[in-house]
């Protein structure tokens, strides 16, 4: 008696016709979880710069960079002078000269000044141009941390740092790190090393006519003299002078 043997047809299994349509949501998953970890990756490294300098020296900024490959590519010295100075050795001069000049509400603000800052884009709005509406706090921040620009995306990260330096910092390392790290005349960056170019002297021993020398330029120090100075910046350096005496004394 033969044995049948029966075949057994195995079904196919069924078309995964949204095959596709997975494929595509894995790719989005995998861009997200991208997206996520850059999105961390720059929170950890961002929040840990701003924690590291606020105990240690900087050491040179985007800038002192910048200008310095500009002055390679135009054929020029790469002349580099900044030495860090403790804000207690600077002159209270200097601070006060700084703010005077700079940003009036500097000691009381939060980062911003949204007065000046007002003014600043009325003033755009009629084609003209003044200077007020960055603070000391904005400087510092896109000074240590960024590039120079106007686009929106570095206004930007230039608030993110701002908010960062206010609370991580405080007023007090804000002030010491901006008269380090301020271009104060062509490759003299910090107040040491300015005080030494322009007037041969020690950071802590600057007059308020000097400190205001100092301060009057830092719109374009580049062009102008805090010695041998145009009449436009003696006339800013009186300004500053008269300003000074109402700062008073300063309680970081």
């Amino acid at each position: 008696m033969g044995v049948k043997v029966r075949k057994i047809n195995k079904a196919k299994p069924p078309v995964n016709k949204g095959r596709k349509t997975t494929a595509k949501k894995t790719t989005g998953e995998k861009i997200k979880w991208f997206l996520i970890k850059a999105f961390l990756w720059f929170l950890g490294v961002s929040i840990g710069s701003v924690i590291f300098f606020k105990f240690v020296p900087v050491p040179f900024t985007p800038l002192m960079v910048i200008r310095a490959i500009e002055n390679k590519m135009d054929g020029k010295e790469v002349y580099f002078d900044h030495d860090w100075e403790p804000l207690d050795k600077i002159s209270m001069n200097l601070q006060k000269a700084v703010i005077a000049s700079e940003d009036a509400t500097f000691l009381t603000h939060n980062g911003f000044d949204f007065n000046a800052l007002q003014k600043a884009y009325k003033s755009n709005e009629r084609g003209r141009r003044i200077r007020g509406g960055s603070t000391i706090s904005q400087q510092t921040a896109k000074n240590v941390f960024l590039w120079q620009g106007k686009s929106y995306f570095r206004k930007g990260l230039e608030a993110y740092f701002t908010v960062l330096i206010e609370l991580i910092w405080g007023k007090e390392r804000i002030m010491e790190v901006y008269l380090n790290s301020i271009e104060m005349g062509d490759g003299v960056y910090g107040a040491y090393a300015a005080t030494e170019h322009w007037y041969r002297r020690d950071a802590a021993n600057l007059t308020k006519m000097q400190a205001a020398g100092i301060a009057a330029i830092l719109p374009n120090p580049r062009k102008f003299k805090a010695t041998g100075s145009s009449s436009y910046i003696n006339r800013r350096k009186e300004r500053i002078v008269r300003e000074m005496r109402v700062i008073g004394k300063i309680n970081y």
